[in-house]
């Protein structure tokens, strides 16, 4: 896919990272991440994130990336697979050329490891990425790894592969300012934990996309909620927000790290098991479980803890 139809692409729906199974051992479970991803790939998103944040991208090997890039593409049909990538920089690039070879139509740049930077520190990082690939790129900002307004200026000069901005920083006036100064240079996307709780504020300030992580056990409730946003229909989002997502978050943030976990127990919840998170990660208890599947069926009826 040319970059120019990945960031066409990324800013026309709403967008997911599917979960990365593992088997009771921790070992990758291939078998489970085809069905899974060939599952999700029958309704309609824009683009689906392999080995994503909520993917558990911190906790593979760079081979174990290539892999699930490799048997997303294989399943994914017409949606676009874009990598998740991240490291250092040797490491980095290393990492986008083989997710390249693997068929990814782009690449998520998560942070770099453990330490901050400067700007211009950041600014090479990107650019060796960008200039180590022909497909399109995607900056994460969040954490360790803020890019300012200027240095994405820089970037969007040099880097024509640069097709995307994801912020999970949540600091909207840099957000604002970064999407008036860039304008349609580039697409945005949403990429706060439970992105659906700062969907409208991020609208707002020119944000009209997110990537959602409970599309993976709901992809028709989230569905709903992002055409709601769409049509600006309020009473829809707001219900779900108070019916769901803020029920929800209550569960999630029961335990450090649960904002993948919790989305992994929504797997079982709706008897489509991808198995344990990977440490330091670790999952729901069985109370938390059961107060997740009361969430749902209290929002939307028994019908949703079974998958389609």
């Amino acid at each position: 896919m040319h970059y120019q139809d990945l960031k066409t692409a990324i800013g026309a729906g709403l967008l997911s990272f599917p979960v990365t199974p593992f088997k009771a051992d921790g070992a990758l479970d291939l078998d489970t991440y085809r069905a899974h991803v060939g599952w999700l790939a029958q309704y309609p998103a824009a683009a689906l994130f392999a080995a994503g944040g909520t993917g558990e991208f911190f906790s593979l090997t760079p081979a174990e990336v290539v892999e699930a890039v490799r048997v997303a593409k294989s399943v994914s049909g017409d949606t676009p697979i874009i990598a998740g990538c991240g490291y250092g920089t040797a490491m980095a690039v290393e990492l986008a050329r083989e997710c390249e070879k693997a068929g990814a139509d782009g690449l998520l740049l998560l942070p770099q490891y453990l330490i901050g930077a400067k700007q211009e520190g950041m600014f090479e990082r990107v650019k060796a990425v960008c200039d180590a690939v022909k497909i399109g790129v995607i900056v994460y900002n969040r954490d360790n790894a803020i890019l300012d307004v200027d240095t994405l200026a820089r970037l969007c000069d040099v880097c024509p592969n640069l097709v995307g901005f994801k912020d999970g920083h949540g600091d909207i006036e840099l957000v604002t300012r970064v999407c008036i100064t860039m304008g349609d240079r580039l697409s945005y996307i949403g990429g706060m934990p439970t992105a659906e709780v700062f969907a409208k504020a991020y609208k707002a300030a020119g944000v009209t996309t997110y990537s959602s992580a409970v599309f993976n056990f709901l992809p028709k409730q989230a569905l709903e909620f992002y055409d709601a946003l769409t049509r600006d229909d309020d009473a829809t989002m707001n219900r779900i927000l108070l019916d769901f997502f803020y029920p929800y978050l209550a569960v999630r943030d029961r335990g450090k790290g649960y904002a993948v976990s919790i989305v992994k127990a929504g797997m079982r919840v709706i008897g489509r098991d991808t198995g344990p998170v990977r440490s330091p990660l670790t999952d729901l208890t069985r109370e938390e479980h059961d107060m997740l599947a009361d969430v749902i069926r209290k929002a939307f009826g028994e019908d949703a803890l079974t998958a389609d």
